[in-house]
């Protein structure tokens, strides 16, 4: 088998995670191009930052709670599309539940910080660099600079608060997001501010070097298994449980053939 699609010209930290998860993933999103259809997370999510994108657009006395709230029917309009509303089957009381959630967000947001104090390098910020041999891009929700002039990550997340165990894992995007911004601006990000926005939390970790060597090495060596099963014209599948569960791409492997796990009661 070889593949008519070529390589992404980019890896993105999220497109890493994929193939980290699983290959085929990858291969249907990154390199088939499979359109994954939208989901009622990832639309809340969606809606949100791009209220706090806009926000975080204004002057600095500007951004209050008011204006913020006044983005939300904007955002609907930018991030509503047909197709989105076709996925989610939208009807007036999703769509009244939707604002609900998206609007107690920004309740909690304000309880978290105060914008009109916050300086910031740039929001939703475009990194696209070489690093390590890698075409890598990534966006960050936004760069932080503080009094003492560091630079700080800050990435909203609109889920359920991560297992501490695991903050490997948590924090594995944001520490790929300082190497680019290295690579890119010759600074070290010093810190890592997760804003779980709707429970009101913020977790941070500072930043090492070598941690960010590890995870430019570790994107290097992802990159170069990518382009051997491109080549080959074959990524394999690693289903399990935890993997499949979520996946938009479930039916399709199962319909290949592949043995998707199904999640049983306990």
């Amino acid at each position: 088998m070889s593949f008519d699609q070529s390589l992404p010209t980019a890896l993105s930290p999220s497109r890493l995670q994929d193939f980290r998860a699983c290959p085929r993933r990858f291969q249907y999103s990154a390199v088939e191009r499979i359109p994954q259809p939208a989901t009622y997370a990832t639309t809340k999510g969606r809606l949100v930052h791009w209220v706090l994108e806009q926000l975080y657009r204004l002057d600095a006395d500007e951004r209050t709670e008011e204006a913020a709230r006044g983005f939300v029917e904007p955002a609907e309009a930018e991030i509503l599309t047909a197709s989105v509303r076709d996925d989610l089957a939208v009807d007036d009381a999703l769509l009244a539940r939707l604002r609900h959630e998206v609007h107690r967000i920004i309740d909690v947001y304000f309880t978290m910080e105060d914008p009109r104090l916050v300086s910031h390098v740039g929001v939703e910020l475009r990194v696209n660099v070489e690093l390590d041999g890698v075409p890598m891009l990534g966006i960050l929700d936004r760069l932080d600079r503080r009094d003492d002039g560091a630079l700080v990550i800050v990435d909203y997340k609109t889920g359920s608060l991560p297992n501490r165990n695991y903050d490997t894992q948590t924090f594995a995007n944001a520490e790929l997001y300082a190497a680019l911004c290295e690579a890119s601006m010759g600074e070290l990000p010093r810190t890592i501010e997760l804003l779980y926005v709707a429970q009101g939390e913020t977790i941070e970790r500072h930043v090492t070097d070598v941690v960010v060597r590890a995870r430019a090495q570790s994107a290097a060596d992802a990159w170069a298994t990518i382009e051997r099963f491109h080549d080959e014209g074959a990524f394999p599948a690693t289903p399990s449980v935890n993997t499949c569960r979520f996946c938009a791409y479930a039916n399709r492997c199962r319909a290949s053939g592949v043995a998707v796990p199904v999640r049983t009661r306990s």
